[in-house]
């Protein structure tokens, strides 16, 4: 499967309706997106997305303390990424409104996945389609659709398992990320045991990130928790 950076994007979903959230939070997982962020409410959502910094964000319209049009221009006003509105409202006045306010699209519910996902896609490869793929770190670049590094002009093949480590570590970049977490990226849902392992893999990555593998910039150790990678940007 090709490693598509769009799926690297922060989403925050809006909708007062818990089972709603799981089953959207599931479809898009199943896709390969796994940076979402849920919230209830209008206030829930903004103070999520004043840490989180949302790059794409599907709303409904009625929520508990406020309509998601609010919450839409409230959100637009400090950083404009595009919005999909998911809602049961299908009256034209309210699709008029929300792509009047500047919405990308606005699908009703009740919702075929596929469709979902379709418009999803849609949306981020046009609102990002001049964005590099390319992930700079402090020494080199990875170039994750054709798993390999690039250093010092040179292209180094990623194995499978380095692929699947290095993927998890962008997916939170900046942040840690935990062993167990790594481990389960690289070797699924039973990831106990493979920590011995997990380490000889993050030696083998920082040989080919960093230009002094004993003394890493991009790969840090966090002691006692996990790794962090360092990206340029993020």
């Amino acid at each position: 499967m090709r490693f598509d950076y769009l799926k690297q994007k922060r989403i925050l979903l809006v909708d007062d309706e818990q089972e709603l959230l799981d089953m959207v939070v599931s479809i898009l997982n199943e896709e390969g997106f796994q940076n979402i962020k849920t919230a209830k409410t209008v206030t829930q959502a903004i103070t999520i997305s004043e840490t989180y910094c949302p790059e794409f964000a599907i709303l409904d319209v009625m929520l508990p303390d406020g309509s998601g049009f609010s919450l839409m221009e409230r959100l637009k006003s400090t950083s404009d990424y595009p919005v999909l509105f998911l809602t049961a409202r299908g009256e034209d006045d309210d699709k008029f409104r929300g792509f009047g306010l500047g919405a990308d699209d606005y699908m009703v519910k009740p919702f075929l996945p596929k469709e979902l996902l379709f418009r999803v896609n849609a949306i981020l490869r046009r609102s990002y389609k001049d964005e590099n793929p390319l992930v700079k770190l402090p020494d080199s670049e990875i170039d994750f659709d054709r798993a390999e590094v690039i250093k010092n002009g040179k292209h180094i093949s990623l194995t499978a398992k380095e692929h699947a480590i290095l993927a998890a570590l962008y997916r939170n970049a900046g942040r840690i990320v935990t062993i167990d977490a790594l481990c389960e990226a690289a070797w699924g849902d039973n990831p106990f045991g493979y920590e011995n392992s997990l380490m000889a893999h993050i030696r083998r990555i920082r040989e080919k990130i960093e230009v002094n593998p004993s003394q890493p910039v991009s790969l840090i150790t966090i002691k006692g928790l996990g790794y962090k990678l360092i990206v340029e940007g993020r």
